[in-house]
């Protein structure tokens, strides 16, 4: 087995959706020409295009790769078990108006690698149409060494819970903890290095339009997420040779093949199709000053827009620390029922709108015009609180809303970590009708 070369010390480059360019060999990028006739240090080059060749220049992604050995080399896919990994469409059970919640996927007693460890709640659309999401989560204890993965039919946004993961892609490594997320463009090679004895966290599978950063409006040019504060790794190679194998995730099933090296022997690269990260702590949150809420929009780090105009194939939005200093306002968020889907989980800390039961690792789903908002312990504990300025410190919760139902799959109905008795946080709201005085009512 040759060896292994892989830069010392992490590095990374900033701005969302930029144009990068990187090499981890000196004279490996070339100058002026995406394909030489002859490489100079004999790589060969392959283009990853993430979308149609002729889409405009803004939205075109596309990145230039040159590499050890191209992806062909690889033997025949075979097809092999799924395990707990489900796709669109979503036909398993029937979607439920219930509101639904889960303790945390507990981690596996078996040695179990990130993909083995993903484990689908539910989710809506088709990839083979390119629409729609599929929720996952993932609890892991080892590390994968000698295989790699990757989907043809979403992206991953991934967002860990416990455990610190190191990616070692195609295009470099990115290394996330807890209170941060990384994006796997569709198609792009992976595997996963645990770098604690435990790992479990969500996963947002993409089947639509890219994520990007949510137009801005009134609120002018800065807000939210910032574009500089989104890192992209640098180029990182390994030149191995051996077993190793490739599990590929095709139209919702999974395949395997065999490969005589390491395929993420990419030296160098440009363009802006690339995996990223980015930190939650640098999210701006924006909030009243006066009185009421804002909507839950306004926590939205990136969208992937639908083809109606208003609605999203998929939001992801954070709750993270803030300043809560409404007045004369009941501050958690409010009962509401949404055209949207909500898919819910914690990283870490309470939520606000929840008394207990929503834990971290744990997860919640609330459905097209299915009502829910803060438990009765909640509520009571809101509406008699002296508002003072509060800082919410320890809290974390995030969420995925899309436009079409999210249907569970069977193992989400039927695990017995699923909570038969969420419903009852909400029985002990009260009526607290006061009639007006008839007479008085008259007068007015």
């Amino acid at each position: 087995m040759k060896g292994n070369h892989m830069p010392g010390p992490l590095h990374y480059q900033s701005g969302f959706g930029n144009e990068f360019a990187t090499e981890a060999a000196s004279g490996a990028l070339p100058i002026g020409q995406n394909a030489p006739q002859t490489h100079p240090l004999g790589l060969y080059t392959e283009q990853l295009s993430g979308s149609a060749f002729t889409a405009p220049r803004a939205s075109n992604r596309r990145t230039w790769t040159y590499r050890i050995r191209p992806s062909v080399t690889h033997h025949p896919y075979a097809p092999i078990a799924s395990m707990l990994i489900r796709s669109g469409p979503f036909q398993e059970t029937d979607a439920t108006p219930n509101q639904l919640r889960w303790d945390p996927l507990p981690i596996p007693e078996k040695p179990t690698d990130f993909v083995e460890g993903i484990v689908t709640y539910g989710g809506n659309g088709d990839p083979g149409l390119q629409t729609g999401v599929a929720i996952h989560l993932y609890a892991a204890n080892t590390s994968m060494e000698d295989r790699t993965f990757y989907s043809a039919d979403g992206e991953f946004l991934i967002v860990p819970q416990l455990g610190t993961l190191n990616f070692h892609t195609e295009l470099g490594i990115l290394q996330v903890v807890p209170g941060e997320i990384c994006v796997i463009p569709r198609g792009i090679k992976f595997r996963v290095i645990l770098q604690e004895k435990q790992a479990r966290g969500y996963i947002c599978e993409n089947y639509g339009l890219p994520f990007r950063l949510p137009e801005l409006g009134p609120i002018g040019a800065n807000g939210l997420a910032n574009a500089r504060d989104f890192q992209y790794p640098v180029a990182a190679y390994e030149e191995r040779d051996g077993d190793f194998h490739i599990i590929a995730k095709f139209l919702g099933k999974l395949w395997r093949a065999s490969i005589d090296h390491s395929p993420l022997d990419v030296v160098a690269w440009h363009g802006n199709y690339a995996p990223y990260k980015f930190d939650l702590a640098r999210f701006n949150c924006i909030n009243t000053v006066s009185f009421d809420h804002p909507d839950p929009s306004i926590y939205a780090v990136l969208t992937s827009p639908s083809a109606i105009p208003g609605t999203a194939n998929c939001d992801f939005a954070i709750f993270p620390p803030r300043w809560m200093v409404a007045e004369h306002t009941f501050r958690p968020p409010w009962f509401h029922r949404n055209l949207m889907n909500e898919f819910m989980g914690l990283v870490r800390g309470a939520y606000d709108a929840k008394a207990e039961g929503f834990v971290p690792g744990g997860a919640s789903l609330h459905n097209c015009m299915s009502g829910h908002g803060p438990d009765a312990e909640t509520f009571q504990r809101a509406t008699t609180a002296t508002l003072e300025p509060q800082y919410l410190s320890n809290t974390l919760a995030f969420m995925f809303e899309t436009q079409l139902v999210i249907r569970p799959t069977a193992f989400a109905m039927q695990a017995h970590i699923l909570q038969h008795e969420y419903f009852e946080c909400w029985q002990g709201l009260k009526n607290h009708f006061k009639k007006p005085d008839a007479a008085k009512a008259r007068k007015n």
